[in-house]
């Protein structure tokens, strides 16, 4: 089966402090030993690389952009990087407009339109809830992964 891996995941993975961490680290390396497809959105590293520059000050995690570059490349190891098109343009307008989507949930549609285009079933989130208004795909906790 094929997933999506949301942005707090990837943040969550490379912050060994945080209390979320293993939980996160645990639930993707479940998936890839079970021979799953997981992949991300050109958002999610925007957003990544956004979260990782920032700093600390600003809930950031103040990383060089030497420092974010090679978080991205360990990324881009494991999972496949999807672009947006025409057609996922196509399913997000229509996710916000029968949604009633405004402000910052915006981007939460972006990806699942990118995974209707893609036929992505499923995604990988801390954030159950803010899936929960789209039809034909799965938020999936990653304490539920075993």
């Amino acid at each position: 089966m094929r997933f999506l891996i949301d942005t707090n995941i990837l943040l969550r993975a490379v912050q060994p402090s945080h209390p979320m961490h293993l939980l996160a680290v645990r639930a993707v390396e479940t998936l890839l030993v079970r021979g799953e497809s997981l992949a991300v959105a050109v958002q999610n590293m925007a957003e990544f690389w956004n979260a990782a520059t920032r700093p600390v000050g600003q809930n950031g995690f103040g990383f060089t952009i030497e420092e974010a570059q090679e978080e991205l490349g360990r990324l881009e190891r494991y999972f496949q990087i999807l672009s947006e098109n025409a057609a996922s343009y196509v399913a997000w307008k229509k996710l916000v407009i029968t949604h009633g989507v405004s402000g910052v949930q915006v981007h939460d549609a972006r990806l699942v339109a990118v995974m209707k285009t893609y036929a992505i079933p499923q995604i990988v989130t801390f954030n159950i809830a803010d899936f929960v208004r789209f039809s034909g795909i799965e938020a999936v906790h990653p304490q539920s992964i075993k």
